[in-house]
């Protein structure tokens, strides 16, 4: 009742050493080169092929003397009637399967040497054609196992075209037991490349039985090329390219033509072409396509950014106050480029106007001129200088009423020294953007004519200004106080003598006798037309 599952399929092998690798197509005669084609050592005596079995141990193919025409096959397996030598050395096996995935071992025999080149044979089906993907057997089962044929997970049903599902049951006589077999050929498509196919055994008694899961190798042409910038972007004057080209075939093609720029460029063994310190001039449009099949391309445009900024002035730049600068910036680039202004490390939302310099347009002035990836910083330090000019000297009194503080603004570059004609104390002095300002505080004992003196190495200025000692200008205070007084009180009079001048005249003008007897004593009345009569005069 108990059967025994098996699958013959595909043998991968993987050697402890380099060795290279040649890709067979199913059904047809497949060449391994011995030496990659190159087997003409001097004094050569024999040409050996072996191989690796699927229990790991040697085995013999061939062997052919150099002086005889055939070779002598010495296997004793299914190569023996499949093996042959082509005249380059090189191993012909016909009707490649799956088995034939393994590793061929070319051994040369010279006088001098004695020489060995493996290779590594992997064998892939067809799209399109139908091949014998496997075997499966259960044996010694009773009744007879069923076997099933799975492509992931799904069984497969023979329809006589892409799935041929061919099944056998033989029984041993002597026990009596039954063994069932089942081949499958298969039609790959490009889908399948991925693809895993098992073999479930099934049988009245006892679980299913599922063989290891196997994928294939399918053989199917490039459709597509695909070429790659495989850089940083963007790409700046200086930097290296590679371009690398990527084809959709099974097996990948490995060697590619590059058209660069017009010239044809063929790279063997590796996909990639590199650009080493490309310039501006490298910009353009850049091809790959197959060996054999220069239709089967793909374009890439490459772009390599550039910046070129000229700025004058530039270092440091000494103009005399209201002179002109003239500040010109020219740039070429790839791409349009971004500019920005700095004076001493501030952000400027534009340049200043420079038709008439002033001390504070002095400065470091940085120029930032950028595009994406790429920036260049040009600056110039603008000094502005000119003779000492004293704008304003003036005075007061210190906060405790008993100093005299005196203060001398001027403008100039570079920053003035300052004289003063008398002694003081508490010198002051600031200096920002051309602007100096000197102060002197001094108790005068008496009336003075103070000056005030700049100079530097452009020339020099000077204004004089009257302190007063504190008696004097106390006593004018005071002097000032009662004229004002005298004055105020002046008009004062004369306001109250218009006043009644003004009211006697109105009182004049505006009397009038009636047949009404007048209250009053009669002398009061005489005193009344005296008065009127003296107004009148």
């Amino acid at each position: 009742s108990s059967f025994i599952l098996c699958i013959d399929v595909l043998v991968l092998y993987f050697p402890g050493s380099c060795v290279d690798t040649v890709i067979g197509l199913y059904g047809e005669t497949i060449e391994v080169p011995c030496n990659n084609g190159i087997n003409k050592p001097d004094g050569l005596i024999f040409t050996k092929w072996k191989y690796v079995k699927d229990d790991g141990s040697p085995g013999d193919l061939l062997v052919k003397q150099a002086q005889k025409d055939d070779a002598t096959v010495s296997a004793t397996d299914g190569y023996k009637s499949r093996v042959s030598i082509a005249a380059n050395s090189s191993l012909l096996i016909t009707q490649g399967s799956l088995v034939d995935q393994r590793v061929f071992t070319c051994m040369v025999v010279s006088l001098t040497n004695l020489e060995e080149h493996s290779v590594e044979l992997k064998v892939y089906s067809e799209m399109g054609k139908a091949s014998t993907l496997g075997e499966c057997v259960a044996e010694s089962a009773n009744p007879a196992a069923n076997l099933i044929w799975m492509k992931n997970n799904q069984p497969l049903v023979d329809d006589g075209k892409t799935i041929i599902i061919t099944s056998a049951i033989t029984k041993d006589p002597v026990t009596g037991l039954s063994s069932t077999s089942s081949r499958l050929q298969y039609t790959a498509s490009k889908e399948d490349v991925e693809s895993q196919f098992t073999c479930t055994a099934k049988h009245v008694m006892g679980s299913d039985q599922v063989s290891a899961p196997e994928t294939f190798p399918i053989h199917y042409p490039t459709e597509k090329v695909s070429l790659q910038v495989v850089s940083q972007s963007p790409i700046r004057e200086g930097d290296d390219v590679t371009l690398k080209c990527q084809a959709d075939g099974n097996p990948p093609p490995t060697s590619f033509n590059f058209n660069i720029k017009g010239k044809k460029v063929t790279v063997m063994d590796k996909d990639v072409y590199t650009l080493t310190g490309v310039t501006r001039a490298d910009t353009g449009v850049y091809k790959c396509s197959l060996l054999d099949n220069d239709v089967m391309e793909s374009t890439q445009m490459v772009t390599v950014s550039f910046l070129d900024v000229s700025l004058t002035p530039t270092g440091k730049v000494l103009k005399k106050h209201g002179e002109k600068l003239e500040v010109s910036l020219e740039k070429n680039a790839s791409t349009e480029a971004k500019v920005t202004w700095k004076k001493d490390n501030h952000k400027l939302d534009k340049l200043p106007d420079f038709s008439n310099l002033t001390y504070s347009d002095a400065g470091l002035y940085v120029c930032d001129v950028s595009i994406e990836g790429i920036k260049h910083s040009l600056s110039f330090e603008l000094t502005v200088e000119g003779g000492p000019k004293i704008m304003r000297l003036t005075k007061h009194r210190s906060n405790d009423g008993k100093h005299k503080i005196l203060t001398c603004e001027a403008e100039g570059s570079p920053k003035p020294d300052v004289q003063w004609s008398v002694n003081g104390t508490n010198d002051e002095t600031t200096y920002v953007n051309g602007k100096a300002t000197y102060k002197l505080t001094v108790v005068p004992s008496k009336n003075l004519t103070v000056s005030c003196q700049v100079t530097n190495k452009l020339g020099h200025d000077m204004r004089d200004i009257s302190v007063f000692s504190q008696k004097n200008e106390d006593g004018a205070e005071q002097a000032k106080v009662i004229v004002g007084v005298v004055v105020g009180l002046s008009l004062a009079a004369a306001l109250v003598g218009l006043i009644y001048w003004i009211c006697i005249k109105k009182t004049r003008q505006g009397s009038w006798k009636t047949g009404e007897k007048e209250t009053g004593t009669s002398e009061e009345s005489k005193k009344l037309e005296e008065n009127n009569h003296k107004a009148d005069v």
